[in-house]
């Protein structure tokens, strides 16, 4: 590995671990190579300072492929699910490792249940959000509340039906009062997400706002430089909207994220849904 590339893994890397994120899973070389989309990668620059990886003198932009076999080759013992085919069982083997939680504050300040996610284990599709809400808490599911019945409507406009996609969160505990996940819940947590995402292997996931789409691509990056753009994560695209919990509070942007789902239709290639009309 010359030095150019391995500065550009530090800077990655170092980034991750400001995180809380230690995890990198093992993929195999050929099937990287043969499957991997265009992916988001550091070319020396000078301009942009906002984010981390960028203050090392390096931007983002998307080229093809990196060679497998770097980082994710450097870290982390095999999980217990790493041996499992059955994406349901190994699922299940994951919650049952997160078991009942108490790993940070969220299981002290009033979290009634643990919200694992749901849906078709072997989902071509998967949403990430920020966290569970009032609703969520109670029912012990994810995006059951308000902003889960619009994200029902979003799913249906895409020719999907919620049975058919995974739905997951960054942290798996309501904070409190709805606030937004603290660094440190987001480090303790999010390795149970990377994990579920390395059992689904998705084909495409989208990113459900900032919270998300900044713990997933390591990127401080505001939505608009987020947006309307395919990102690499582990070999799956990644596509960033907003919330729906903000599209209730500014339905303006509800064209906006039509866009986004669309570009995420065209790469599945799937066709809008009778509901497209209410998104």
């Amino acid at each position: 590995m010359d030095s150019r590339t391995q500065q550009v893994l530090s800077a990655r890397l170092q980034y991750y671990r400001d995180l809380g994120i230690y995890d990198f899973y093992r993929r195999d070389a050929a099937a990287a190579s043969a499957q991997a989309p265009p992916v988001l990668t550091l070319a020396p620059s000078g301009a942009d300072e906002s984010s981390p990886a960028r203050s090392a003198g390096y931007a983002v932009s998307v080229s093809e492929p990196v060679p497998s076999g770097t980082a994710e080759d450097m870290f982390a013992p095999p999980k217990p699910e790493s041996a499992i085919v059955d994406h349901a069982k190994a699922l299940r083997l994951i919650k049952e490792d997160l078991g009942e939680c108490t790993r940070c504050v969220l299981s002290r300040q009033g979290r009634k249940t643990i919200v694992f996610g749901e849906g078709n284990p072997n989902a071509t599709l998967m949403f990430v959000g920020e966290g569970p809400g009032a609703d969520e808490d109670e029912q012990g599911r994810p995006f059951v509340g308000r902003a889960g019945q619009l994200l029902n409507k979003m799913i249906e406009a895409m020719g999907l039906k919620r049975e058919q996609v995974y739905i997951a969160n960054v942290v798996k505990c309501r904070p409190p009062g709805n606030r937004t996940p603290e660094r440190e819940e987001i480090e303790t947590c999010s390795p149970f997400l990377l994990r579920q995402i390395a059992v689904i292997q998705p084909k495409a996931i989208v990113a459900l706002g900032a919270v998300a789409a900044r713990c997933l691509l390591g990127l401080n990056e505001p939505m608009a430089r987020l947006r309307g753009r395919w990102f690499d994560f582990r070999g799956t695209r990644l596509a960033v909207t907003y919330h729906p919990a903000f599209l209730l509070r500014d339905p303006r942007q509800k064209k906006e994220t039509w866009k986004d789902l669309q570009m995420v239709m065209e790469y599945l290639g799937l066709k809008p849904g009778r509901a497209a009309e209410s998104v």
